[in-house]
């Protein structure tokens, strides 16, 4: 991990540096020889890639998960959120999961037309599809591209059930959309909800929506008849933890009906960056929160075992636990009497005609 320097911070950016891509052949270092070198700019400009779509759909058989398919509209996220489970991927690209993951991105084209070919397929079996299980559908690069509107228009057309989780008001100009696929029982949203302190999220999560904007959002998607609910997610033990109870309270009132959480994950690359970042903005935390991070993953950065990654182990993570529920039950939140209510409809899918059936 690199020393922090005053010079690595980039306005509006999450990470501090880039790493290496794990998968290059060759690494290089950059080494102060005394000679003068341009300062690197403190404003970075997003670079944008497209890329023709093979494939929409994503899927998984993890325990952990409560959907078996996504559809990722978007590779890397100029939400640029230190904390990202995401980031390593982007190394499949030849790309560095640090600052590369929030300035330089991938739009995929071509998926209404892939979820075409794949919904036409005779073995084909219909279940919610969550958008995004990766990066976020409703980044900034969304109010430019529109991929995410075309694929919801797509799915009401064909009655398809979707899950959306998202930390940006962008979300509401879908609002007529998701309102009619809400009224079909075909939609239902989560809002991520990390912080209620404005400053924290400058720097945790530089371009998602305020805490203000992410609560009004659920309000108005909730009075809209839309099924939302607040994913307090991650969970930053020593830095966010003693949020909890307030995150809950503050999107019940909103409008929330259910709520679920995730405790903080670093995998491969994120472990490095999310130090790094610790050291930038809150050094006098950063040794406390990496300890109570380790305590939580047997001593580890990081544990990718089912079952243990998402919700972490031992005494700390069980405390969270507890008062995630406690605090829950006191709020009325995941009410087990309106489950069937939540639950999205899949018995009205219909196939879409295939491409080129003039007679269908």
């Amino acid at each position: 991990m690199p020393g922090f320097d005053q010079k690595q911070l980039r306005k509006g950016r999450g990470a501090t540096y880039n790493p290496d891509n794990r998968f290059a052949p060759t690494h290089s270092q950059t080494e102060d020889d005394g000679w003068w070198q341009e300062e690197m700019p403190t404003r970075l400009a997003t670079i944008v890639s497209d890329e023709q779509a093979r494939s929409a759909l994503s899927w998984n058989d993890s325990p952990d998960l409560a959907f078996d398919r996504s559809l990722n509209p978007y590779r890397g996220c100029e939400h640029g959120c230190i904390y990202c489970y995401a980031r390593p991927s982007h190394a499949y690209w030849d790309l560095s999961p640090g600052i590369d993951f929030e300035t330089r991105l991938i739009a995929r084209s071509g998926l209404v037309d892939r979820l075409r070919d794949e919904f036409c397929k005779r073995s084909y079996v219909c279940r919610p599809i969550a958008l995004s299980g990766n990066t976020d559908c409703y980044q900034p690069l969304e109010a430019e591209r529109g991929s995410t509107r075309e694929i919801l228009a797509f799915l009401l057309e064909c009655r398809h059930p979707v899950s959306l989780i998202t930390k940006s008001a962008l979300i509401l100009r879908d609002l007529d959309l998701l309102t009619e696929l809400a009224r079909q029982r075909l939609a239902r949203v989560s809002i991520s909800l990390t912080s209620l302190d404005t400053e924290l999220k400058r720097s945790l999560e530089p371009r998602t929506a305020s805490p203000a904007a992410r609560l009004r959002t659920i309000e108005r998607l909730k009075n809209a008849g839309i099924p939302v609910g607040v994913m307090v997610a991650p969970i930053i033990p020593g830095l966010t933890d003693h949020e909890l109870e307030r995150l809950l309270e503050a999107a019940r009132d909103a409008g929330a009906e259910s709520a679920g959480w995730t405790l903080l994950r670093l995998p491969r690359e994120v472990a490095p960056l999310f130090e790094d970042w610790l050291q930038a903005h809150y050094p006098e935390r950063a040794g406390k929160v990496m300890s109570l991070v380790r305590q939580c993953r047997s001593g580890a950065d990081y544990d990718s075992r089912f079952g243990k990654r998402m919700r972490g182990e031992g005494i700390f993570a069980e405390l969270i636990a507890q008062r995630f529920d406690k605090a829950c039950r006191r709020l009325g939140l995941n009410d087990p009497g309106k489950r069937e209510a939540r639950q999205l409809d899949t018995t009205a899918f219909r196939p879409p005609r295939a491409q080129g059936d003039l007679f269908a």
